[in-house]
């Protein structure tokens, strides 16, 4: 039995650029155990948003491949969804692409004492993030130092 982790990477090879083909961006692969089915849930974007045709449009032909390529051993259901409002950030095209937008940046390693940042993501410059943290106060953190990043929603 291949690993949740191979299984994830072959998953997104898979799919990742037949997926761009047709404008939509994978976010996410998810292949968990929940109670007694496993799920391979993936998480799609696109410009102009994600609605619930998408996500059956790109299930029917996600579906279609997998089972042709057949990656994963056992049974599984297939669940496909929008990144919701908190989406991830998992490229650096992201910051400048949601400029202006709040975010939770937790990183690897403490830069000024801390390790979880909170603010509205100023843009990336040579491989650095830039939040505004306060009124007036940025920080810059680089990409390879970010564990996870995500829009935050602001109420």
């Amino acid at each position: 039995m291949k690993k949740k982790r191979d299984i994830r990477t072959e998953i997104k090879e898979i799919i990742e650029p037949l997926l761009e083909e047709r404008g939509y961006e994978l976010i996410e692969v998810e292949y968990v155990k929940e109670g007694p089915r496993r799920v391979l849930r993936l998480y799609i974007d696109h410009p102009s948003g994600i609605g619930l045709d998408d996500c059956e449009k790109v299930s029917s032909f996600v579906s279609d491949i997998l089972d042709e390529r057949d990656p994963i051993e056992q049974s599984y259901f297939l669940e496909v969804s929008s990144p919701g409002a908190n989406r991830p950030l998992r490229k650096a095209s992201d910051y400048n692409r949601f400029k202006g937008r709040e975010i939770v940046i937790k990183t690897f390693m403490p830069v000024n004492g801390q390790k979880k940042f909170k603010g509205t993501i100023k843009g990336l410059k040579d491989d650095h993030v830039l939040i505004e943290i306060e009124k007036d106060q940025e920080i810059t953190l680089p990409l390879k130092n970010i564990a996870s990043a995500r829009l935050e929603i602001k109420f």
